[in-house]
């Protein structure tokens, strides 16, 4: 009888523990990473960082409690009431970063060799972004309130142009253009009687 008390205990105390955890984990999960909000204050964007972990943590005791870990306004404006934490917790996934760049890259194609980026993989090849000035930089380099800017004002890269353009100006005396080819093509469609077997 006893063992059957202990038993039930066990069952008890994991389900409960099986929930904390799950509620832990998906909070964290939810309210981790780089978010783009629209401060209260300015109305203009700012870059902001829930602290994920004080959202897990206060997950299993109902609605998780939202405070910010870092926002681009700070350290003037740390003290703030931080009343952009109504805009995460109305729509998460909307103003995260990732998810941003995500639906942006969303059916384009790379500017360079014009193959479509398709679905994106954040853990390897991420694709990058290219200014006017040709110049490549990884959506990593951007500061998240200027990240509207950007994506206004730069086209989309897939990752091994960037990684060929990134080489290309920082070792130009390791690249060799060769340029034959296409002209060997245009003489060609100049003057087809240039071809060999003909």
């Amino acid at each position: 009888m006893l063992a059957a008390f202990h038993l039930t205990i066990a069952i008890v105390l994991i389900g409960v523990l099986y929930v904390a955890l799950k509620a832990i984990g998906g909070a964290y999960l939810r309210f981790r990473g780089a978010r783009v909000i629209t401060c209260p204050e300015t109305e203009k964007p700012a870059g902001v960082k829930v602290d994920a972990k004080f959202a897990a943590f206060t997950a299993p005791f109902g609605k998780s409690r939202l405070r910010l870990n870092d926002c681009s306004r700070w350290p003037e404006r740390r003290e703030c009431g931080q009343e952009c934490l109504k805009q995460i917790e109305s729509a998460p996934e909307e103003c995260l970063v990732r998810n941003i760049l995500t639906r942006w890259y969303h059916e384009k194609m790379c500017v360079l060799c014009h193959k479509p980026l398709g679905e994106i993989n954040w853990l390897e090849h991420k694709p990058a972004l290219m200014n006017a000035d040709r110049r490549s930089v990884e959506w990593r380099e951007i500061r998240p309130e200027k990240l509207y800017d950007v994506l206004a004002t730069h086209m989309p890269i897939c990752w091994n142009c960037h990684i060929a353009e990134t080489f290309r100006r920082e070792c130009p005396e390791l690249v060799v253009d060769r340029p034959w080819r296409n002209q060997t093509l245009e003489q060609e469609e100049r003057n087809p009687s240039s071809r060999g077997g003909r």
